[in-house]
């Protein structure tokens, strides 16, 4: 076709030449594409859904665990109404997770109970869950966004199946994501406290006293609201924070 265009722009030839050159070029086009021919897709062997349910639970015995979810991705692609389909999107949820692939062990979570709200794996699933929002909260100084959706799948976790083997270690995870949102908003009062905003500190710390009383900041907290409340002259507030302090945590090293 190059050539065509360069002989057509060449003003030395007549039209009936061009006209000529032109045939001649789809001639050679159309013989080019018998040549050559069509370019061959692959297409994918279809393999039996027992194959590779099989050949996936021994790349999971074997911590093959990338091999596994591409081959339990093939079974529910090549198979999508198997029997083994509910098994193998639970081996997902795992898979991933155990790769570190936390978002994409979310959606997968978030797929399978979806499509199998009775099962009796769901606080497996809850558990795998919130663990891979768990593996993925920062520092106190970061967004913690992870930290809430943590909470909020841990105590959904042990509020409908307080029972499960799974509960406790919930319960435990559970406790670092309310230190870890606790720990945040004491950050933030703090700098509003050195900044002498003692109103947006006193919001922020009142929040840790009354939303997160099991975390490890509380004694501080109440000892910052007695401290922000006498620099803002509330002298009864500021008694109030001191005395539960006192009575709740004698002990204190803030007291």
């Amino acid at each position: 076709m190059g050539p065509v265009l360069t002989i057509t722009q060449h003003i030395g030839f007549s039209r009936q030449v061009v006209r000529i050159a032109g045939i001649g070029a789809v001639v050679l086009l159309l013989a080019g594409c018998n040549l050559f021919g069509q370019p061959k897709i692959k297409e994918e062997a279809i393999v039996p859904p027992e194959t590779l349910y099989q050949q996936a639970l021994g790349e999971m015995d074997a911590q093959r665990y990338v091999t596994a979810v591409a081959t339990l991705e093939k079974l529910e692609r090549q198979h999508p109404y198997s029997e083994f389909n509910e098994k193998a999107k639970l081996m997902e949820v795992y898979g991933n997770y155990r790769i570190g692939k936390f978002d994409e062990a979310i959606m997968a979570a978030d797929r399978y109970m979806a499509l199998y709200p009775g099962s009796k794996e769901t606080a497996y699933v809850l558990y795998l869950k919130g663990n891979s929002y768990f593996g993925q909260i920062k520092d106190i100084t970061r967004d913690q966004k992870i930290s809430q959706n943590a909470i909020e799948t841990y105590t959904l976790l042990i509020s409908n199946y307080p029972k499960s083997e799974y509960a406790k270690d919930a319960k435990d995870k559970l406790s670092v994501g309310v230190d870890q949102l606790a720990g945040k908003e004491m950050s933030v009062g703090r700098y509003y406290l050195g900044q002498g905003q003692y109103a947006a500190a006193i919001n922020r710390f009142r929040v840790v006293a009354e939303q997160f009383q099991g975390s490890t900041h509380i004694e501080e907290a109440l000892y910052r609201l007695t401290e922000a409340n006498l620099a803002l002259g509330l002298t009864s507030e500021a008694a109030t924070a001191a005395a539960v302090l006192g009575h709740n945590y004698p002990q204190s090293t803030w007291y």
